[in-house]
């Protein structure tokens, strides 16, 4: 048994990829951080490494993390500029004893004394876009409303686990500003005895949650992966609209020990991508809210023309 699960569908590519190397053995470890730096490394994807959307000093600040279900040491980056490959970094972090979340510029400092590459990751159309929202702010600066985090997890054939993700988080974010995609427990946890899940959205709100978190403690207490989704993103959606009258978005993906898997979601039309030893050929799925319940459809050719489309083109 093998699977992977992704959020969004910016990781089909990589994770055709990924299903045939895991399908060959090839340890969670080396596939997730392999198939996350083929993320991160086009420069038409927003929101995740080079030519990812910079703050509102217009610089790319990088947010990724690691974790080893069957350790569970986790690394972490947050807030780290000019290197081209920040879950490869968190993943190097995972190995150290203390220290193992570091940001800007000791993040920095550590990646170099460790030979990472270096890499200015503005890019042009970036810096055009970034233009063109001051414009439309007037110089009023405030977030972009995407946060499409790519975050992955993992099962190898060993039964072993992993979870990583990368983002450059909110466009036009304060400066120094750090979400929930390096935050153990909340953009990401996994255990291998267990499973694993991962978050995109409004990480302000995803870590009043701890969302990965409580849905591995929900697979923990005998609920199925899509169950404790479910569970988790609801209740969390409706505590924050009955205390602060309003929800952010809120969109989980987790996988069992035994590779079931399951997705929730709290906007419209929630992308993510799977493949898995019963379904080796990786999948985009659509999600959708429909009351307590989700409404998981096979993403349609225009579907995804349309998304890929919107999320690389120049607007």
């Amino acid at each position: 048994m093998w699977g992977i699960i992704a959020t969004w569908s910016m990781s089909l590519d990589s994770l055709i990829t990924a299903g045939q190397e895991l399908d060959l053995e090839t340890t969670a470890a080396d596939t997730v951080v392999s198939a996350i730096r083929q993320v991160e490394d086009f420069p038409f994807y927003k929101s995740v490494g080079y030519g990812g959307l910079p703050n509102e000093e217009k610089e790319v600040e990088l947010d990724a993390a690691y974790m080893d279900g069957d350790t569970l040491s986790v690394g972490a980056v947050g807030g780290i500029k000019d290197f081209a490959n920040p879950v490869m970094i968190a993943q190097r972090l995972s190995q150290e004893k203390v220290n193992n979340f570091l940001v800007g510029a000791g993040a920095e400092k550590f990646a170099s004394a460790h030979g990472f590459q270096r890499k200015n990751m503005l890019t042009q159309r970036a810096k055009k876009l970034y233009e063109q929202r001051m414009k439309e702010l007037s110089k009023k600066l405030a977030p972009y409303t995407g946060h499409d985090t790519v975050g992955m997890v993992c099962l190898d054939k060993m039964g072993s686990m992993v979870s990583a993700t990368s983002t450059s988080g909110l466009f036009m974010k304060k400066a120094g500003r750090v979400g929930d995609s390096p935050i153990s427990g909340s953009g990401f946890y996994v255990d291998s005895q267990v499973g694993g899940a991962t978050a995109t959205g409004l990480g302000e709100d995803i870590m009043k949650g701890c969302l990965s978190y409580e849905i591995v403690r929900l697979i923990k207490e005998g609920k199925s992966p899509q169950e404790a989704c479910n569970q988790a993103v609801f209740q969390l959606d409706e505590q924050l609209k009955n205390r602060r009258t309003e929800a952010g978005d809120l969109s989980v993906v987790a996988m069992g020990k035994d590779g079931q898997w399951g997705c929730a979601t709290n906007i419209k039309d929630f992308s993510f991508v799977v493949a898995t030893a019963d379904s080796p050929k990786a999948t985009v799925y659509v999600a959708n809210a429909h009351g307590m319940q989700m409404r998981i459809e096979v993403a349609s050719k225009q579907w995804l023309e349309s998304y890929f489309a919107k999320r690389s083109g120049s607007n």
